[in-house]
This record gives C-alpha cells, structure tokens and sequence, in this order.
C-alpha cells in the first residue's frame, strides 16, 4: 500500500515517512509543492496524508481540486484544531482529520480504518506473524491464540525491531540506538530492565523462550 505524504515541515515529513515505513508501508514525499494535485494523481496513492498549510495552494483547495477527478482517500493532518476547520474538510471530501502532535498508534489505527472503509483492505496486513505470536502495529498490542496484551512504547518498538530481523542474533547495542538514538547518555541497564517487562508479558500469554538470549551478543527470535 502506498501513502503520499504531501507535508511542507521537513522533520514532521522525515517522522511520517520513518513510522509509516516501519508499518510496512511504501511512502511517497512530495517536496515541491507547484501543481500537488498533478503530482498526487501522477502517483496514484492508495492514500494521502495532506497539511492544511503548504506554501502555494492550503491543503483544502488541494482536496476540493483532487476530489473533481478522483476517490483517493484523503486524512487532513494539521496543527489547527477548530471545530469549524475540520467540518469544513470533511464536507470537502476529506475521509478524516487528525490534529499535531498526532500518536503514532492513533495516526496507523486511523490510517487502517480508512483502507479499510476505502479500500477493503484486510486488518490482517497490520498484524506481523512469527512463530504464532502476532504483533498488531496500529493498536501495540500482542496476540498469541486468544489472549492478548498491551505493549508501552518501548516495548512495542523493541519487539517490532526484533519482527523486523527475525532470524538474525541482534546485538544489544544496535537495538539501544535503534530505541534510544536521541538519548547520548542512555544506561545499558534499560534495555535489561525493558526485555525483562516484554518477556514477562509474553510469559503470560503462555509464550515461552520467544525471544533468545545469545550470551555477549544479543537478541534473536
């Protein structure tokens, strides 16, 4: 599934297109923004994540131009709040609206609910599978047969990085960048104490010796 990004803030953008790629997802940036309603119906998305505020149309002409010759589904994500802004996107042809600072298990449950209506697209494409445990990237939630649990942050960005290298023996300190890279003076100590927490949880789904402990090395699943 491919989403556009159509965002004029580069860190904003760079943010989106890093968590929707970790949902498995392809991304499309737009960086020049003359002619977006062109260049989103050149690309074909199979959904748009549009700003409100862009340097030459604002995101509602944008969508009132794309909605005269296509269906592609529309989330406004914006900083402005107002009652009155959103009802006016909406009645436009937006499918949703989503203000900043936006949670990113919010923003990916929201995106599938869109797909979903749109689309028909599966909820199993959120769900990544590996020795029968499955990881639920739009809810942080793990499933194993019928019992389930939910995941902190931390945690759910630890064991999606482990979905994401199953098979390999990951070292500690790969997996400590990958969860604390803004964090120069991070203790080595908390990914023990965050491992400990997730095997825990797994534990009691009935889940045992999921994630494998390589002595000096790392982590494997």
């Amino acid at each position: 599934m491919n989403i556009l990004i159509v965002e004029d803030e580069k860190n904003v953008r760079n943010e989106l297109k890093r968590l929707l790629e970790n949902a498995f997802f392809k991304v499309t940036v737009i960086e020049k923004f003359e002619h977006v309603v062109d260049q989103i119906l050149d690309c074909s998305p199979d959904l748009v994540l549009l700003d409100l505020k862009l340097p030459d149309q604002d995101g509602q002409t944008i969508c009132r131009s794309l909605r005269q010759t296509s269906a592609i589904p529309v989330i406004f994500l914006t900083s402005d709040n107002s009652v009155m802004t959103e009802l006016d996107c909406i009645l436009l042809g937006g499918d949703d609206f989503i203000t900043k600072p936006y949670t990113p298990s919010l923003l990916l449950a929201r995106i599938q609910a869109v797909l979903k209506r749109t689309i028909n697209q599966p909820s199993e494409q959120f769900l990544l599978t590996h020795k029968d445990l499955s990881l639920n990237i739009s809810t942080y939630k793990v499933l194993f047969k019928s019992e389930e649990a939910e995941l902190t942050k931390t945690e759910f960005k630890l064991l999606h990085y482990l979905f994401q290298r199953k098979g390999e023996v990951i070292p500690r300190m790969d997996i400590i960048v990958y969860l604390w890279d803004n964090d120069v003076f991070i203790d080595d100590n908390a990914l023990s104490v965050n491992m400990t927490r997730l095997r825990n949880k797994l534990e009691a789904l009935g889940v045992s010796d999921f994630i494998q402990t390589k002595r000096g090395v790392g982590y494997q699943i």
